[in-house]
């Protein structure tokens, strides 16, 4: 399913892109913020962001620019009223994938969607989140609150283990035999429990990671 975040404060644009989007099997949540979205995002990644250029308490392009200075390859599209050819190459300075003015088309903005989305990719499985955790999986990156935290490949790729099933348990021989096995090395129980120590230790001991006692492991949000 195609998850897309409407920055829009206008109540009855907002609802209109809401319901059509929903129609075509899209999850759509809207912000009347700035600050909401932001907020948002940094706590989970969509497929695709929409953001208006005038907002209550900030401008389009300051939002783009954030956002593309913490998710490189997060699909744009601009959804504003301003069709000045200024404001145009300006959205598209800032990181914009697309630009849409207002008065649009709910089928073609869809549309638009899809193509942007077929070119770019999901945002939604490029990145991975879990509270404050983000996993970028096109440059194996992991950031804490914004700020890298370095992980050798095996802490890597538990945490995108858990990540990939995030709410479901994960028993410790899958585990095993996903990141150790599957590479043709024998390992006992034990390594798994001296990767997870360090890992949560990287990661400031998050709250996010659940141990299933006698099971194995889940990520799930708690913010």
């Amino acid at each position: 399913m195609i998850e897309v975040y409407c920055i829009e404060d206008d109540g009855n644009i907002a609802q209109l892109v809401k319901r059509r989007l929903e129609q075509k099997c899209c999850r759509v949540t809207v912000f009347p913020t700035v600050s909401q979205a932001m907020g948002a995002l940094e706590g989970h990644v969509p497929s695709v962001v929409l953001i208006d250029w005038n907002m209550p308490d900030g401008r389009g392009d300051a939002v783009c620019r954030w956002i593309r200075a913490r998710w490189k390859d997060l699909p744009i599209i601009f959804l504003t009223v301003r069709n000045d050819p200024g404001d145009i190459v300006s959205g598209f300075r800032e990181g914009a994938d697309d630009y849409v003015t207002k008065p649009f088309d709910l089928d073609v903005l869809y549309s638009r969607i899809l193509a942007l989305l077929r070119r770019a990719g999901d945002g939604a499985k490029e990145y991975l989140s879990c509270d404050g955790i983000m996993l970028d999986r096109r440059r194996t990156l992991v950031t804490l609150d914004g700020e890298e935290v370095p992980l050798s490949p095996s802490e890597y790729a538990l945490l995108f283990l858990l990540m990939k099933n995030k709410g479901r348990t994960v028993p410790r021989e899958t585990i095993l035999r996903h990141i150790w096995d599957d590479n043709g090395n024998f390992v006992n129980d034990n390594t798994l429990t001296v990767t997870m120590k360090r890992l949560r230790e990287k990661l400031r001991q998050p709250g996010c990671i659940k141990t299933v006692r006698s099971i194995g492991y889940r990520m799930e949000d708690t913010l």
